[in-house]
């Protein structure tokens, strides 16, 4: 006797689940098949049901259920499958359902429960599960498109320092002839003119709520510039023993720091105007300070070639950043995660250090730095609503040629290059009114210029009627000269390769990039 299992349908689980008219009726099955189920029908002897699990049928055995009709039967059967159920599945939907028991339940389809019926049913299964992917963006722009808006004139002298206001409707600049202006973005006009400095002004920086300015000056001094009331600050920041070089806030506005010619670097507590802490810094000139976002890190950087992180709240030294052939350090600026420090040097390369490893991690060339301490900072780039899984940043800074160069953080291209100034672009800052992404420099051609990110796809009377407002730029010039230590101590733009260095004292904790 053949007692191996066959597939059977579903409805015929157990002879006590058929009638006996269906029992004695089948003529397909063999001898055995036939005596056991009239012995099961005479005797009245049940064999016990197996155990199943996940049944999709009813479980009850009354023999009136089992009478009706076949198609009325399995409909009911579903129906009151769906009341027990608390499932958010929806169980009709589901043509080959392994999870329940094993059993083949198909709804009012081929029941033969074949292998190819169940191949084909999970190929259904998975073409209608796929989940549609998003569209790729597009490819990341190769290049830049900055145009020239605004040139502003007023400085009597090379211009060091220029700056956004926080949210960038007004531009405060600083230079040698010991004044800050301040003009308004949208329009390039000057609004003001704050005079008090006794010596050129080498830095400057808005308060985070932009209400003050802070300048610090060759005079060896720091004075706060109302915006507002376009008045001075009553007091002046005094402690520094030479030319105050950098200075910069902490977010809250609370702090300012500082770095000096004297070799040291100050925090003051800006509501006191009071030296909190003086930080033995350097060896040599403090040419360069930034503050991290979050406040918690101040970083440094000097002409003996180190850069420095420190703790803010207790002062300590976390890190000691230097290359190999040891290039002074001009400027530092923290990216905006706070995870990089970007590092100008004379030896005419940006380094974006990665102060955590200790080690260089991105090397920008291709302007030139040999004597001037030229600034620079991060801007991002792309299509304004585009996600890209690396967001699009660049690095951009002067050079002693005149142009202003933008670097792809990733790749190290260079984006776009700016020709506009007649002379070494000493500082650039970049900010973004309206939606629109500018950029702004000033150099030692006594000028301030405002540039403007413009579509690639603008008409031409778009160019034209933005180049309306553009000052005309003079054809000649005068002859570059090299700025040098002037009698009264006039140091805003001061050839810091001039200046003399002492050899560098490395630290136990720096590794070599």
């Amino acid at each position: 006797m053949d007692l191996q299992p066959r597939r059977r349908d579903p409805r015929a689980q157990s002879p006590a689940e058929s009638s006996s008219d269906e029992l004695a009726a089948g003529s397909d099955h063999d001898e055995a098949e036939r005596r056991r189920a009239s012995w099961t029908m005479q005797k009245g002897f049940t064999p016990l049901r197996p155990k199943k699990s996940g049944r999709l049928y009813s479980e009850s055995e009354s023999p009136d259920e089992l009478a009706v009709d076949a198609d009325e039967y399995w409909r009911s059967s579903r129906m009151r499958n769906r009341r027990r159920s608390a499932s958010p599945i929806n169980r009709t939907d589901i043509r080959d359902d392994h999870s329940q028991g094993g059993s083949d339940d198909h709804v009012e389809g081929d029941m033969t429960g074949s292998d190819e019926n169940q191949a084909a049913d999970a190929d259904n299964w998975s073409d209608r599960s796929a989940t549609p992917l998003a569209a790729p963006p597009p490819p990341k722009p190769e290049h830049l498109n900055y145009k020239e808006k605004f040139v502003m004139r007023g400085h009597l002298r090379g211009v060091s320092a220029v700056q956004f206001s926080p949210d960038c409707t007004m531009i405060a600049s600083a230079g040698a002839d010991a004044a800050v202006r301040i003009w308004d973005t949208a329009s390039g006009r000057l609004i003001h003119v704050f005079e008090g400095h006794l010596a050129g002004i080498s830095t400057l920086a808005w308060t985070p709520n932009g209400a003050w300015i802070a300048s610090g000056s060759d005079d060896k001094t720091i004075r706060f510039w109302n915006v507002n009331t376009l008045k001075a600050h009553t007091k002046v920041f005094d402690g520094h023993q030479n030319y105050v070089y950098q200075i910069a806030f902490a977010p809250k506005g609370n702090i300012l720091v500082s770095g000096s010619y004297d070799e040291a670097v100050f925090m003051w507590d800006v509501r006191r105007a009071q030296v909190m802490r003086s930080l033995p810094a350097h060896s040599d000139p403090v040419a360069g300070i930034d503050v991290v976002h979050d406040g918690t890190l101040i970083v440094s950087c000097a002409l003996d070639g180190l850069i420095r992180i420190w703790d803010t709240h207790s002062g300590q030294c976390l890190r000691t950043l230097v290359m190999e052939d040891n290039p002074p350090a001009t400027c530092v600026k923290f990216s905006p995660n706070g995870k990089y420090v970007l590092a100008w040097t004379l030896d005419g390369c940006i380094r974006m250090w990665s102060y955590v490893e200790s080690r260089v991690v991105k090397t920008f060339q291709g302007h030139v730095n040999e004597k001037y301490s030229l600034s620079g900072c991060f801007g991002t780039y792309g299509p304004p609503n585009v996600t890209y899984d690396q967001p699009l940043c660049f690095a951009v800074s002067g050079s002693e040629d005149g142009s202003i160069l933008f670097w792809d953080i990733v790749s190290k291209k260079i984006l776009q290059r700016l020709n506009g100034h007649a002379d070494a672009v000493l500082c650039v800052h970049t900010g973004t009114l309206n939606g629109k992404r500018m950029v702004v420099s000033c150099g030692v051609d006594k000028t301030v210029r405002l540039w403007e990110e413009v579509d690639d796809n603008a008409t031409e009377s778009d160019d034209d009627a933005s180049s309306d407002n553009v000052t005309p730029t003079p054809e000649s010039h005068s002859q570059k000269s090299t700025p040098t230590l002037d009698a009264d101590g006039d140091n805003a733009m001061t050839d810091v390769s001039a200046m003399p260095s002492t050899a560098a004292t490395p630290a136990e904790d720096v590794m070599m990039a």
